[in-house]
């Protein structure tokens, strides 16, 4: 099937390559970093996000983020608040939002997100682009890749393969993040070893209520992941010593009762896919969550991803 697709990919990519030369970026009145990917899929771009707020606010800077709203239907731009409905702003940005403790916006024109949200939070002296790679009309100041196990697959463009550009556009970004994997292709770009960690469960309603893995051993439980990569996420619980039974969705699923209808079983599910889960499921639902925070290697030449954004910034030109 990849084989008969290729003819395809060549289009693809030729439209890509056309579309970019044609767009004038657009500068914002603060530093841009962006995290992306050049793979169709979640890799772990949202806890690296998380990641730089924390690390960038340790360096003086009050981060902003701005996102597409993948699968929400926000028109226009729309500051995310907690409490919105993720069907409504996507279940990324609303994650970030309660995650991150800083402003959020989401917009399909990612210039007029990061606009209204220095406007609505003039302290912002910094913005994170998540999923921002392909947006060329954004001008950005740094350009971050994550990629995960999954690699480049088999090379391809789009429809043929996983790639939204070619392996070749690792060469003009800033630094590498590889979650959980081995470097496939040759960069000059920084290199960094990502690894997501997490052990405490927490309730679907009640954060304070914790539960450890050794306390839900030998349960009927049931993993439910709708990620880029749900079998990350059901390595990560059989690392744990769990046993269950696992339930892959797409990323981004929109989830209805019937998805996750398991009588006298425990479910044990992502913070992505909980935030769409706590929409419909009572406060007594036996569904635990399992955060995971991100930690990062020094690059080979035992530089910080943070003091590595720092340096480029302090060389960056004015607006």
């Amino acid at each position: 099937m990849a084989c008969l697709l290729w003819p395809l990919s060549l289009v693809f990519s030729v439209l890509a390559r056309w579309r970019r030369a044609r767009i004038t970026p657009q500068r914002l009145a603060v530093p841009v970093v962006v995290v992306g990917g050049i793979t169709v899929g979640g890799a772990g771009k949202t806890p690296l996000t998380l990641w730089l707020v924390e690390a960038l606010r340790r360096q003086g800077f009050q981060p902003g983020i701005i996102s597409r709203g993948y699968g929400g239907v926000v028109s226009g731009v729309h500051g995310v608040e907690p409490d919105d409905a993720p069907k409504v702003v996507g279940d990324e940005p609303l994650l970030l939002r309660q995650r991150a403790d800083c402003p959020v916006f989401v917009g399909v024109d990612r210039v007029a997100a990061g606009q209204a949200l220095m406007t609505a939070h003039p302290e912002v002296n910094l913005i994170l682009c998540d999923d921002g790679l392909q947006h060329y009309r954004l001008a950005r100041d740094l350009e971050i890749v994550v990629l995960d196990r999954r690699g480049l697959g088999n090379g391809w463009q789009l429809p043929a393969g996983p790639l939204r550009e070619p392996a070749t556009r690792l060469q003009e970004i800033d630094a590498l993040v590889l979650n959980d994997a081995v470097l496939p292709a040759p960069t000059s770009a920084a290199v960094f070893q990502m690894r997501l960690q997490g052990e405490t469960f927490r309730h679907l309603h009640d954060a304070e209520r914790t539960i450890s893995a050794a306390a839900l051993a030998g349960q009927a439980l049931h993993a439910v992941a709708g990620i880029g990569s749900p079998q990350r996420f059901f390595d990560q619980l059989s690392s744990l010593g769990l046993q269950f039974e696992t339930h892959a969705f797409p990323d981004h699923h929109a989830y209805a009762q019937s998805d996750v209808d398991f009588p006298e079983a425990v479910i044990l599910t992502t913070e992505k896919d909980a935030v769409k889960l706590r929409v419909f499921l009572p406060p007594e639902a036996p569904v635990w969550v399992l955060p995971v925070t991100a930690t990062l290697s020094p690059s080979a030449s035992g530089v910080g991803l943070d003091q590595l954004i720092v340096e480029k910034l302090n060389g960056r030109a004015p607006a």
